[in-house]
């Protein structure tokens, strides 16, 4: 949490310089653009201890994997499960067959899941994530092993040391997933590492996280700081999204009818 801490104060002190008397208007400093970090479809919502889901939650356009999987039929957001695909794709051209254990989970499954693991165990230890703070219920979150993890009774940390997993950890990203409880970052998630667990945030995000080795915790603090210190100096962050979401504006061919049809044509430029 230092580096978010420090991070938030670098920020803070741009914006106090940028709001002195003559200077420019503020600017957005974070290294992806305000409307990348928005959390525009949802892609970015962080679920833990902290920030649970509500029982009745359920994502839209859930879709059905075509792809080899554990124990029956599972689901996934559409842009979740099409970025899926091509990552499966991706892995056995390299030599490497994936198998899908786990994907888009209710919170009456996910509550089932975790009292019946504090019941065998007495305690809460990390490895079955709270009823409500779970990726699997926001349709993003998806569990990979490779065929000889498929036959074992459960998943241990282990599995990392498989060339799945490290084939899986390098080349997430590509394809807009992150591994979303890391070894390091125990303390910041509450959850133990787990070397199959998978979450889709988008491909600029993704390279983000994995580049610096974010939890999304750490991300979602560092956008919040960015964002809060973008408004201190004056900005709005909202309309600073909105122009960035924006079709670039329409331009006139030309004055003349030179195709004598009597119209006169509008484009969008495909560099504004």
């Amino acid at each position: 949490m230092r580096r978010t801490r420090t991070w938030a104060a670098m920020l803070a002190l741009l914006c106090c310089l940028s709001a002195l008397p003559g200077l420019a208007e503020p600017v957005w400093d974070f290294p992806l653009a305000a409307n990348v970090v928005e959390g525009k479809g949802g892609y970015l919502v962080l679920t833990n201890r902290d920030t649970l889901l509500d029982s009745d939650y359920k994502p839209q356009n859930l879709t059905a994997l075509s792809l080899r999987s554990v124990g029956g039929q599972f689901e996934l957001r559409r842009e979740a499960a099409e970025a899926l695909t091509r990552m499966f794709a991706a892995a056995e051209a390299d030599g490497h067959k994936l198998y899908v254990k786990s994907a888009y989970r209710s919170w009456q499954t996910q509550n089932s899941m975790y009292h019946n693991r504090v019941e065998r165990y007495n305690k809460d230890d990390g490895v079955v994530a709270f009823p409500g703070s779970s990726d699997h219920q926001t349709g993003l979150g998806v569990d990979i092993l490779n065929y000889a993890w498929t036959k074992r009774e459960g998943m241990t940390p282990a599995f990392g040391e498989t060339a799945e997993a490290r084939w899986m950890e390098e080349n997430c990203a590509r394809f807009g997933f992150i591994l979303r409880y890391m070894p390091e970052k125990q303390e910041i998630t509450g959850i133990i590492y787990e070397p199959w667990h998978f979450r889709y945030v988008g491909d600029e995000v993704a390279q983000y996280i994995m580049q610096n080795r974010l939890s999304l915790e750490e991300f979602d603090q560092s956008v919040k700081a960015a964002i809060a210190a973008y408004e201190a100096a004056g900005g709005n962050y909202v309309e600073l999204c909105r122009q960035l979401n924006a079709p670039p504006a329409p331009k006139l061919l030309g004055e003349s009818d030179e195709e004598g049809d009597g119209e006169v044509s509008l484009f969008y430029p495909s560099n504004p």
